[in-house]
């Protein structure tokens, strides 16, 4: 998995809310957030785009992002290794430490339950 960097993500996340969006749109959302201006927001589409994280598709003279990188997988893989590296489980999460979340709808729950499971049994174990 590419490692996403925390503007990348923000962008993703907004992306498989409300795909597609205009880099202008996209801008405007995360302004607040990120502190950006909108040339900084333009070339970051434009290298996620170059990795493949992004597609570009362009109506008129507007260019329209949409997610390439699917959501569940995606988050599945970047918590599967955030607790690996970090509080170097290696086992699958408890599903239930994503029950409150404002980006999972209830019934994706049980889709990255089942994604978090299948990667933590494809990582080998670092304690042996």
């Amino acid at each position: 998995m590419h490692q996403l960097t925390a503007p990348e993500l923000e962008i993703l996340k907004l992306l498989w809310e409300k795909q597609p969006l205009t880099s202008r749109e996209l801008h405007d959302e995360l302004a607040p957030l990120l502190g950006w201006g909108y040339s900084s927001t333009r070339k970051t589409l434009e290298r996620m785009s170059a990795k493949g994280i992004v597609a570009c598709d362009s109506l008129g003279n507007q260019n329209c992002y949409r997610a390439v990188l699917e959501k569940m997988p995606t988050l599945a893989a970047y918590a599967q290794d955030f607790a690996r590296r970090v509080f170097e489980i290696n086992g699958p999460l408890p599903v239930a430490m994503f029950a409150n979340s404002k980006l999972l709808k209830q019934d994706e729950i049980a889709d990255l339950e089942q994604l978090l499971q299948q990667l933590a049994a494809a990582q080998p174990d670092r304690d042996v």
